[in-house]
């Protein structure tokens, strides 16, 4: 079967066929999905290299573009009543996209969209008393604030700011994380020729206790499955697990691989879940509470 889209270090992707390979992956793991677990299965289906899972968006080093534009693609299916999404970031196919099985629909469903986005545009611009712009300058629609895909600002600036740490500070920076996380004993090793292993921890669960091994990587693009081969193969036999960390992401053969039947679980933090982390655990992060303060004039008119 001949690839529906291809990725490109520039350029926009056919989002037509992005659509297309969106809707099978959601019918082939049962209607339903996380973002991430639907990006995988598309990945996989569709065949999409290591390279083309590394390239990131220009200006933006944290953000894939094939994750960039499948978050497009879920868009414009939402949009044309294909798909729905929950509070949850859980993604699932409507009855409509249940029938979708042609590139053809799809392109019907970006067309109709990317219309009804022009038209908005219009109308805003005759409500402003201003000439509409040719449509080849009015935007399409980018994708909606409800995919959490796309990373804020603070986690933009955090992970700004720990790509600038040094190799052992970020190490130390892990070694906190692990801790603050409950575990023990958590050493940083930072020895050249430790086959990568940049330190060790122990996690007890109840009665049981776990030792871990981690690496902590401050990458921009995507870590691949060689990595994490090369990382398995240096706890083998020395740890119970693996815990691969890093400030970029992980691409779908990466994930595969750290899950591989038969072979030491790898757990994968990427800079998503590094930023979660580091603000549940206020490490460097500080959440504040606004108050909001609302008079009911109709309360005080029922005195």
């Amino acid at each position: 079967m001949s690839r529906r889209f291809v990725i490109e270090a520039e350029g926009l992707p056919d989002l037509a066929g992005m659509m297309l390979v969106t809707v099978e992956a959601l019918r082939s793991i049962g209607g339903s999905a996380t973002i991430h677990e639907l990006d995988e299965r598309v990945a996989e289906i569709e065949g999409v290299s290591e390279e083309e899972q590394a390239f990131m968006m220009t200006g933006d080093g944290h953000r894939p573009r094939l994750n960039y534009f499948l978050s497009w693609a879920r868009t414009y299916l939402r949009r044309g009543g294909a798909v729905e999404n929950s509070a949850r970031g859980v993604w699932a196919l409507t009855e409509r996209g249940q029938g979708i099985t042609t590139y053809q629909q799809t392109q019907e469903i970006r067309a109709q969209v990317a219309e009804e986005e022009r038209e908005k545009a219009r109308q805003k611009r005759m409500a402003e008393k201003a000439q509409p712009a040719p449509d080849a300058e009015l935007p399409e629609p980018d994708p909606s604030d409800d995919d959490d895909l796309h990373a804020t600002d603070w986690e933009n600036e955090l992970l700004e700011v720990v790509k600038k740490m040094t190799p052992d500070a970020f190490e130390r920076l892990a070694q906190r994380l692990l801790r603050e996380s409950g575990f023990i004993k958590v050493e940083v090793r930072g020895k050249s020729g430790d086959g990568g292993i940049d330190g060790v921890g122990v996690l007890r669960v109840n009665l049981i206790s776990f030792q871990v091994l981690f690496q902590c990587k401050r990458w921009k693009s995507s870590v691949g499955a060689s990595e994490i081969r090369d990382f398995r193969g240096a706890l083998q036999g020395r740890a119970d697990k693996g815990l691969f960390i890093t400030t970029g992401s992980f691409t779908s053969q990466a994930s595969e691989e750290a899950t591989r039947d038969g072979a030491p679980a790898i757990d994968l933090i990427d800079g998503d879940r590094l930023c979660e982390l580091l603000k549940d655990l206020g490490l460097g992060v500080k959440t504040e509470l606004i108050e909001k303060v609302t008079v009911d004039s109709g309360w005080f008119e029922g005195i």
